[in-house]
Order: structure tokens, then sequence, then C-alpha cells
């Protein structure tokens, strides 16, 4: 017993006189760094919303890596975060001081609308985000969709090609 006591005190006093180690303040950046990231993806939830087979080539479990730019402003390519052959226009975007937060309006050829939203975290080396997608078809294949996002920073872009 008298062991467990004075080990207890060596313990608590091996920190005296030390001061504690502050942590460190990681900068974020006002916007999202500007230059080519590589963003994978994977469809983490597919569902049908009118009972009929989703009208998307995705498939829940897929996997993907593309490589898109962030122009100089600090605004990311559609591209990241909708699927390749939608026509989509930014509705709100807020990507400022670390937090991302974009919503598109996209039409389908010979289907319909979508709305994708992007959430997440950004750093200067890249961020996290997950996506949310529902339809509004004006026939069959309305579904809800959910993927998650890791992008890395991976250097200038190409200055022939805003995407890859």
């Amino acid at each position: 017993m008298r062991a467990l006591i004075i080990a207890a005190l060596a313990v608590a006093s091996s920190g005296c006189g030390k001061e504690a180690a502050k942590p460190v303040k990681v900068e974020k950046p006002k916007t999202l760094v500007a230059g080519e990231y590589e963003v994978s993806s994977e469809v983490t939830k597919l569902a049908s919303a009118d009972k009929s087979t989703p009208a998307t080539k995705l498939k829940l479990g897929d996997k993907a890596l593309i490589r898109a730019c962030v122009a100089a402003d600090g605004t990311p390519d559609p591209s990241m975060f909708v699927e390749p052959g939608d026509a989509c226009t930014t509705t709100n975007s807020y990507v400022r001081s670390g937090r991302l937060s974009v919503q598109y309006t996209c039409n389908r050829p010979g289907k319909g609308e979508l709305y994708p939203n992007a959430d997440g975290n950004f750093t200067a080396d890249g961020y996290k985000a997950v996506v949310t997608v529902g339809s509004a078809f004006a026939g069959d294949g309305d579904y809800t969709l959910t993927r998650t996002l890791t992008a890395r920073r991976i250097g200038d872009c190409p200055a022939a090609a805003a995407s890859i």
C-alpha cells in the first residue's frame, strides 16, 4: 500500500515546474487553395425514391477517383461533386474558413432535375465532404444518394484543362 502511495506521488509531481505544451494552432485557409485535386469517392447510400430502378449509373459501394481543379478564386469545379454528364449550376456556395457547403441544381438529359449538396471541411491540403443527391425526374427513376469524398491537393492545374 505504501509503495502505491509513493508511486502516485511520484507521478503527480513529475510534471511540476514544467509548462504545459501549448496546442499548435493550425491556420485554416480563407478559401480552398487553387490547384489540382485528386478526389476519391464512395457511394455509401443509394435508394429508390419512387420504387423504381434508380436512374443513375452509380451503384452502392462504387468507388471512383477523379482529378479536378479549384479556380484561383477558390471556386471548386462542379465535377468534384456531381455525376458525369449532368449540366449543373451553383445555387448556393459557402467555402470559407475551413467550411464547405455547396448546393447545385443539375439537369440530366432525358430525365430531369437533380439537387446535389456538398457539405464538409477543408484545410490547405484538401477536403472531406459528404454529397447528398435527390432527384425530381419527370418519369421513373427518382433516387436519393450519398457519397463520401476525400480530396487532396496534388499541385497546380494543368494549363490546358480545368478538369481531367
